[in-house]
C-alpha cells in the first residue's frame, strides 16, 4: 500500500526533528541540549516533539531503528540451506560492502559515536540493547532448534554470534575514531570477519540451518 500524504508527513516531521537534535547533541553534547531546545530549533512545540519521542533518547536511538530484534529478525530471514551464523555473517558483510548505517559507515559517524560514548544514558541504553538482542536471538535459535527446555546450547550460539556483532561495531568505531576513511575501514572489518569465521568451529557455523 503507497503511503498517504500524511503519515508522508509525520516521517517527515519525524526526521526533522532527530536530525536537528542530533546536530545540537554533536556540537554541545548530549546532556547539555533541552528538549526546549531541540524543538525550537527544529521549529516545533516541545510537546510535538514529546509526540513522536518519548524519551530524549530516542532521538538518537528510535526503537524502530535500534531493535533488540535486529539479529534475532537476520535469523528468522535466512534462506533454506543457511545456518544461523551464516546469515548474519552475510548480512553484516553487505552491510559493510554498502557502507550502511547499521555498521556505522555512514558520513559523520565518527562525530556520532564520541558523542554517544560521552553521554552515561546512551552509553547504558546501548549495553542493554546488546544483552536484549543477545536473549531474542537466544529465543528464537532454541525455537527454531527444537531445543529442550534448559538447553544453553542456543544461548551459547547466541553469545557468539552477538559478539560477532559487536566486534563489527566496535571495529568499525575505533578505526573511525582514529581517522580512517570508509574505504579503508570497511576493507579491514572484511578482513577481520573472514579472520574470524575461519576460527569458528563446525557446530556453531552449522548450527540452526534452515532446511525448508
Amino acid at each position: 500500500m503507497a503511503e498517504g500524504l500524511r503519515e508522508r508527513k509525520k516521517r517527515q516531521t519525524r526526521r526533522h526533528i532527530s536530525e536537528v537534535a542530533i546536530g545540537l547533541f554533536i556540537e554541545r553534547g548530549f546532556d547539555n541540549v533541552t528538549i526546549a531546545e531541540v524543538a525550537e530549533a527544529a521549529e516545533v512545540s516541545v510537546n510535538t516533539v514529546y509526540n513522536y519521542f518519548q524519551a530524549k533518547e530516542d532521538l538518537v536511538l528510535p526503537p524502530e531503528e535500534a531493535s533488540p530484534q535486529r539479529l534475532a529478525g537476520i535469523v528468522r530471514e535466512r534462506a533454506p540451506g543457511e545456518s544461523a551464523a551464516g546469515a548474519v555473517l552475510a548480512r553484516l558483510r553487505r552491510e559493510v560492502r554498502g557502507r550502511e548505517r547499521q555498521v556505522g559507515l555512514s558520513a559523520g559517524f565518527g562525530r556520532f559515536l564520541e558523542m554517544m560514548r560521552a553521554a552515561p544514558t546512551l552509553s547504558a541504553r546501548l549495553e542493554d540493547l546488546a544483552h536484549r538482542m543477545t536473549d531474542a536471538l537466544a529465543d528464537v535459535l532454541a525455537e527454531e532448534a527444537g531445543a529442550a527446555p534448559g538447553d544453553p546450547v542456543p544461548r551459547a550460539v547466541a553469545c557468539q554470534i552477538a559478539a560477532l556483532h559487536a566486534m563489527v561495531l566496535t571495529e568499525v568505531g575505533r578505526r573511525t575514531a582514529a581517522g580512517q576513511d570508509p574505504d579503508a575501514i570497511a576493507a579491514a572489518v572484511l578482513e577481520l570477519l573472514d579472520a574470524a569465521e575461519s576460527m569458528l568451529g563446525e557446530k556453531l557455523l552449522d548450527y540452526a540451518v534452515r532446511k525448508d
